[in-house]
């Protein structure tokens, strides 16, 4: 018998049947429906406390409503389906609330309040609890990074641009820009997560009803919001001032973005024809018995190749008009969840990547030579231009270049049979292991930021 919609709207109906990146992670479960109801209730709860606190409510009305507030009592999706009639879950949330709280503390629910003002301190909380998870997993992250840089510090490997070899570089130096990164989104998740407001304005940001309640200075009220619930106090209400919900996008969109280029760079580096680089733990195929791929780094190259868009949403509903926007506000629910889910589910997944990888540097080392010392002709250049001439020494390294290619001869041995290279130690000069510049004083440099 084919379902019902309504059959199928069930409380694990998000479950993430389509998002492997971040299903089943501590992201998943912050940011998830029941997550969301909890953080609605909380909010909600905390209002009746704040007032309590300042004479506006009886304690009991505090203690009752607090009580009240178990997500077990609530279905999301009963809530999910009577949203539609008022475009917010808050609407049917504040009607079942009232009716479990009775009718002797039922009128102190949402007192005051409007259905923003929960939506978006409930959304500040989901955001919190899933940022601190993120930055714990971005701290192991780094610490693995960490270990992968030192280990490799002296392991030289092809430096490559625009998908040539280039000049020699190390792993160590490669590990220690990817955990520079690291610390980079910590820092600005960090700086993000600790500004988190609460909203509290009221029906058009005036605090008008909590006045009329009895409130002598209702931004006191905001204050002890505040304080109820670990969050920031803001200079005003926001409800089109939606700077919390920017800064949120961008340090995402950045987070997601800097495991993006971890990823990036191993899956190119695990290519099988390269192999200098593999996952700890890859996953199998469903045609192919032989495969190992690495999905880890694919699911986090996903999460950052879709982060920018839900981020420009984010940005797009700046623009939001008078004191409560049609749409503008409705359009930033879904994206944002989706944000912190994608990038929560693509650190856990770096975790796993970072901890687990498996760096062959024999393979590095024979890449250098590919090239048959071509990827040391920067350095031949430069040591060659005093005895030369730049424009020479240029024209005569670009010829041999050629012939190199052409001959299937090293550079190293075309140059020797050159006059011009009587007396220069071309072993010395040819030598790809011995051109890594700074690489190793720079590895050492990164490792000193914590």
């Amino acid at each position: 018998m084919t379902p019902s919609p309504g059959d199928l709207l069930s409380d694990d109906a998000d479950a993430g049947l389509l998002g492997p990146g971040w299903a089943d992670s501590p992201a998943a479960a912050a940011t998830g429906d029941a997550a969301y109801l909890r953080a609605l209730l909380d909010a909600e709860a905390a209002l009746t406390r704040a007032q309590a606190a300042l004479g506006l409510a009886p304690a009991q009305a505090a203690e009752a409503v607090t009580r009240a507030a178990d997500p077990a009592r609530f279905s999301p999706g009963a809530l999910a389906r009577r949203a539609r009639d008022g475009g917010n879950p808050v609407i049917p949330l504040v009607e079942e609330l009232t009716r479990a709280v009775g009718e002797e503390y039922g009128p102190y629910v949402h007192r005051g309040a409007t259905s923003q003002d929960i939506m978006d301190t409930a959304t500040m909380l989901v955001a919190v609890r899933t940022l601190d998870l993120v930055l714990a997993d971005l701290d192991r992250v780094g610490e693995a990074l960490a270990r992968s840089a030192a280990e490799h510090r002296g392991t030289v490997m092809p430096g490559r641009t625009l998908t040539q070899h280039a000049v020699p570089t190390t792993f160590g130096l490669k590990a220690a820009g990817w955990r520079s990164l690291m610390l980079d989104a910590r820092d600005r998740i960090a700086r993000v997560r600790d500004t988190l407001p609460v909203q509290l304005g009221g029906a058009a940001g005036t605090l008008a009803a909590f006045s009329a309640y009895g409130a002598e200075d209702a931004t006191a009220l905001v204050a002890a919001y505040a304080r109820e619930l670990g969050l920031c106090e803001p200079l005003l209400p926001w409800h089109t001032l939606r700077t919390p919900i920017a800064d949120l996008a961008g340090c995402l969109a950045f987070t997601a973005g800097a495991l993006g280029k971890v990823a990036v760079d191993v899956l190119v580096l695990s290519r099988t024809e390269i192999a200098e680089l593999a996952e700890g733990g890859g996953g199998g195929s469903s045609a192919m018995p032989h495969k190992t791929n690495p999905v880890r780094s694919t699911l986090i190259a996903a999460a950052a190749r879709r982060a920018p868009q839900l981020a420009a949403t984010l940005y797009g509903s700046l623009a939001a008009e008078d004191e409560r926007p049609p749409g503008a506000w409705h359009a930033e629910w879904e994206p944002l969840r989706e944000l912190l889910r994608l990038v929560g589910g693509a650190a856990r997944d770096a975790v796993e990547l970072a901890g687990g990888l498996r760096v062959d540097a024999d393979a590095m080392r024979a890449h250098l030579r590919l090239t048959r010392g071509l990827i040391v002709s920067e350095r031949l250049s430069a040591e060659l231009a005093p005895l030369l001439g730049r424009a020479r020494a240029r024209a005569l390294l670009a010829e041999l270049a050629r012939r190199s290619f052409a001959e299937g001869r090293s550079l190293g041995e075309l140059l020797a049979e050159q006059p011009e290279s009587k007396g220069v130690d071309l072993d010395e000069l040819t030598d790809p292991a011995r051109y890594e510049g700074a690489a190793a004083a720079l590895t050492d440099r990164a490792l000193e930021r914590r």
